[in-house]
């Protein structure tokens, strides 16, 4: 039986792994996040491989025989294509409420999944994209929900999770893709990936 790590210390991702009953130890990655792509798929999809890679590195130096599967993931939010970060202060999540508030966004993910089975490495990448459509917000209703905190260490100024989630108007695609990890794709590329090693 492979180990599977988690190259993350999310725990949103974590909690969605053991909703979907796969078992799995963290090892987040300490490799910086660079990356020369700018269109949010390619950008998700590369520093997926970077999380992955390092950690699956690291492993394997400590862990040379294991049988293992390491899983690196990225999540970015866009508007018309650009991507949003994490807001710098409180002035930059109103800033980015209110250009998501009354519209229609993405959210997309990027997963890398490298596994070694008897010293052969196999490695797929893949990504999601959920569109997220907001309602109108007024000034006081995005004042008030910067003030609950939540915001501030989420993508896009926003976790759909908490109570932002009374502004979702609604959503096309995979719901837990938004939340961090497309775990219905996951499972049928891991199913995939097992039988062909």
């Amino acid at each position: 039986m492979s180990i599977f790590i988690l190259a993350s210390a999310s725990p949103r991702r974590t909690e969605l792994l053991g909703q979907a009953g796969i078992k799995h130890i963290v090892i987040p990655s300490q490799c910086p996040e660079h990356t020369e792509q700018s269109a949010p798929a390619g950008v998700v999809e590369d520093l997926s491989r970077q999380k992955a890679g390092d950690v699956s590195s690291r492993y394997r130096e400590e862990h040379p025989d294991a049988d293992f599967i390491v899983l690196g993931s990225d999540t970015v939010v866009a508007c018309d294509g650009n991507i949003l970060g994490k807001p710098r202060d409180e002035n930059n999540a109103g800033q980015m409420l209110t250009r998501l508030q009354g519209r229609t966004h993405q959210v997309y993910t990027g997963v890398t999944c490298i596994k070694y089975k008897n010293g052969m490495r196999q490695i797929i990448t893949f990504h999601e994209c959920s569109d997220v459509s907001v309602y109108p917000m007024t000034g006081d209703e995005i004042a008030a929900y910067i003030r609950t905190g939540e915001p501030m260490d989420k993508a896009g100024g926003y976790g759909i999770q908490g109570c932002f989630a009374r502004y979702i108007k609604g959503i096309r695609g995979d719901y837990s893709n938004i939340v961090g990890l497309p775990i219905g794709r996951l499972y049928q590329e891991l199913k995939q990936l097992n039988k062909e090693g």
